[in-house]
């Protein structure tokens, strides 16, 4: 399956907070969670190399509208609101159209 839809997010989080962060987004993986919908075709959580507290998600979705959909959902509300208690400023986006790409997880 082809991510038609796509974004880059920046999060940072309280001082300290890094890990825990990692730990929740990471959770966006377990099932039943955004990251396991069969529209979510890259779920990428990688952490900046020079600041612990920096962490970077990498989503692809077949379409904007699953995403969209997926997110309005509850366990991902609930992803989101205790993100929303981690974060040390707002997260910064960038949504981009996949081209062509490969995984390999």
């Amino acid at each position: 399956m082809l991510a038609n839809y796509g974004f880059n997010a920046t999060l940072t989080a309280r001082p300290g907070m890094g890990s825990r962060l990692v730990d929740l987004l990471l959770t966006g993986l377990d099932a039943g969670s955004p990251g396991a919908s069969e529209h979510c075709v890259v779920y990428l959580v990688s952490r900046s190399a020079s600041d612990p507290d920096v962490i970077h998600v990498t989503e692809g979705w077949t379409s904007e509208e699953d995403h969209h959909r997926i997110f309005a959902g509850e366990a991902a509300q609930a992803i989101v609101a205790q993100i929303t208690g981690l974060l040390a400023k707002e997260s910064e986006y960038t949504d981009y159209v996949p081209v062509l790409g490969r995984t390999a997880f």
